[in-house]
């Protein structure tokens, strides 16, 4: 019953940590990077489809990206996304091909960037912790119902602390990581 609850536990950590991962990979570092515009959706013949599943983007040099539509008639309304989102990049097109400069970041927007990176890896920290939350409420659930004894719960609550300890570590990780590449120059 505890097994079962931790495996749970740990499957909800992981998902926060996942969606830490996914939220900072869109941020702008300086360097192209094709995550950039994973999160732009198209409005194309009446439906939204996202950028990644209409056309092919690459990093050809370290601060472009190129992107080339599977249809070539598709790229006003790429350019038209790209511009609505908020990238801030002008993109530029030959017809066939749009690219993206990536223009080098200011020390006031490599501060900007990373206090809104900071937050995001304390709302991480905050899921995990609401997780640990429920988790916990749930042992002293099956402790009130004598599910488990007194021992366990105690053994569970200590499993619980080193597993919440381990995901905390792991954010704090990723966000000094993340940090330490927006502030580079």
């Amino acid at each position: 019953m505890i097994r079962d609850l931790m495996k749970e536990t740990k499957s909800r950590m992981d998902g926060a940590l996942k969606s830490l991962t996914g939220d900072l990979a869109a941020f702008r570092t300086g360097r192209a990077n094709p995550h950039l515009v994973d999160r732009i959706v198209v409005e194309y013949y009446g439906s939204e489809i996202p950028l990644n599943q209409m056309a092919v983007v690459s990093v050809p040099e370290a601060h472009q990206i190129a992107i080339r539509p599977y249809d070539a008639g598709s790229v006003p309304a790429i350019e038209r996304a790209i511009l609505k989102s908020d990238l801030g990049i002008m993109p530029n097109n030959d017809g066939k091909i749009i690219r993206l400069n990536i223009p080098r970041l200011t020390e006031e927007r490599r501060r900007d960037l990373s206090k809104m990176m900071s937050k995001r890896v304390e709302e991480a920290k905050v899921a995990v912790r609401n997780v640990r939350r429920d988790a916990l409420n749930d042992l002293r659930d099956f402790e009130k119902e004598k599910m488990i004894t007194e021992d366990d719960l105690h053994r569970g609550i200590d499993d619980l602390n080193d597993l919440t300890e381990e995901y905390i570590k792991q954010i704090d990780e990723i966000g000094e990581k993340k940090e330490a590449e927006i502030m580079e120059v």
